[in-house]
């Protein structure tokens, strides 16, 4: 990858929604050269895919909360733990860690009653969940801008 490809996925990741020609042109390149390095990067897997940023409270799901959750340790259980998870739609993050917690999810709700069912009726009756910890989030200071590219 070099310094045009680089360049390519920093205005692509500020604006998705750039035509060819436009990302051509603050690239420095012709617009078919600039397809052609485009769909390389999608191809090799560089660009995952291209999605909208919504606004959590437009869509009833301004309520975010991030939950620490132990889960024993043995592989079928936390297999069976992690693919109960996809199955949740309120989960929109979730990450396996090293040490404790063992997993660290983001979730979005419409407030802090569906929260609570959410908690009661999914989370805690999960396979293998020892411990639910919940962070009510007051305040999103840095909203997330997809991942520094380097020059």
């Amino acid at each position: 990858m070099d310094r045009i490809d680089r360049s390519i996925l920093r205005e692509l990741q500020e604006d998705g929604r750039l035509t060819n020609l436009e990302l051509a042109q603050h690239v420095g390149l012709s617009a078919s050269a600039c397809l052609r390095r485009v769909r390389q990067l999608e191809e090799d897997g560089v660009i995952q895919g291209y999605r909208a940023v919504i606004d959590p409270a437009a869509v009833g799901r301004g309520f975010e909360v991030l939950v620490s959750i132990e889960v024993r340790r043995d592989r079928e259980t936390v297999e069976a733990f992690e693919d109960a998870l996809r199955d949740i739609p309120d989960v929109i993050e979730a990450h396996r860690l090293f040490g404790s917690p063992g997993c660290l999810l983001r979730i979005a709700v419409a407030d802090l009653a569906a929260y609570e069912r959410l908690w009661i009726e999914r989370l805690t009756s999960l396979t293998g969940v020892t411990e639910v910890n919940s962070q009510i989030i007051m305040k999103r200071i840095k909203e997330p801008r997809g991942l520094p590219v380097e020059r």
